[in-house]
């Protein structure tokens, strides 16, 4: 008797702003092979055009952040998938067995909650250092375990999607990768890196967004109150501020970012659910202390 096919949800947001690169997306995706999938298109505070009959859609009444928008889409699901595959619209599968040799890898390694492809830019080929799920990336080839994620192309097992709590919807966008891997971490699985499986997404610029120095320090701030131990708030924090005054060379955009500091002081983090100290050890074990 033939092996039971993965069975995979896959979800997608659009703001119907990218017409050409959307398309491409769902075709990818539809083109996959040995493997039952379901798709859910989620309008970030649209209707949802450009959806191929027979894929369902969500339709949101306002924009509700990158992060909520993927919980929604995952909770829109009806087939009961075992696996989750959260997908930048303006990515692409370049091969037809992708989804299917990521699904067989995860069921090789039991403990991997996630498992991230490579992503490279399908021009140049080029993998930008956000997109390598680790500190030392030099080498954008090396497999292995690993402590974040890049949230636009990732596998994660369903169940330990839904354990771990799901995306923290109220960040918006930028760093709910970390806390959502670091939560799975703290379930007591990893993350795996596996760079021989490849995916396509152009290589564009995060700062382009008008927002991105107020929410990625604001959402810092978030990050470590949510979840690091007391002991280590204040050297994850003071970490971030001494790099960010490096490498942030813009007198502008560094008033905009302590904003953000300021406002994710002020409060709304949501619950506090700290990591065990057993789980900053693993952590600190597989190259990435919580405090960089």
């Amino acid at each position: 008797m033939p092996l039971p096919l993965p069975r995979f949800g896959a979800i997608l947001l659009t703001m119907n702003d990218r017409p050409e690169d959307f398309p491409r997306a769902l075709d990818s995706l539809l083109a996959q092979q040995d493997v039952e999938l379901e798709i859910v298109v989620v309008g970030n505070g649209v209707v949802p055009e450009q959806v191929p009959d027979g894929i369902r859609t969500v339709t949101l009444g306002e924009n509700v952040g990158i992060p909520e928008g993927r919980n929604i889409g995952a909770r829109a699901l009806v087939t009961d998938p075992d696996l989750l595959f959260f997908f930048d619209n303006d990515a692409v599968l370049p091969e037809t067995d992708t989804l299917a040799r990521l699904a067989e890898r995860l069921d090789s390694h039991p403990r991997h909650g996630y498992i991230q492809p490579r992503i490279a830019d399908p021009t140049t080929g080029a993998t930008v250092r956000r997109w390598v799920p680790r500190l030392r990336v030099a080498d954008v080839e090396r497999s292995g375990a690993v402590t974040v994620m890049a949230e636009g192309v990732v596998v994660i097992r369903r169940d330990v999607f839904e354990r771990s709590g799901g995306w923290p919807g109220h960040f918006f966008l930028y760093h709910e990768g970390i806390d959502l891997a670091w939560r799975i971490w703290n379930l007591g699985y990893t993350g795996y890196y596996a760079p021989d499986l490849i995916v396509h997404h152009p290589a564009t610029d995060p700062a382009r967004h008008s927002r991105y120095y107020r929410l990625v320090a604001r959402n810092r701030v978030w990050l470590a109150i949510r979840l690091l131990p007391l002991p280590l708030i204040p050297v994850y924090l003071t970490t971030w501020v001494l790099l960010s005054l490096v490498r942030i060379h813009s007198p502008k955009a560094l008033r905009t970012w302590f904003s953000g500091l300021r406002e994710g002081l002020t409060g709304g983090w949501g619950p506090r659910t700290p990591l065990r100290w057993r789980t900053v050890l693993r952590l600190t074990r597989a190259g990435r202390p919580p405090v960089v």
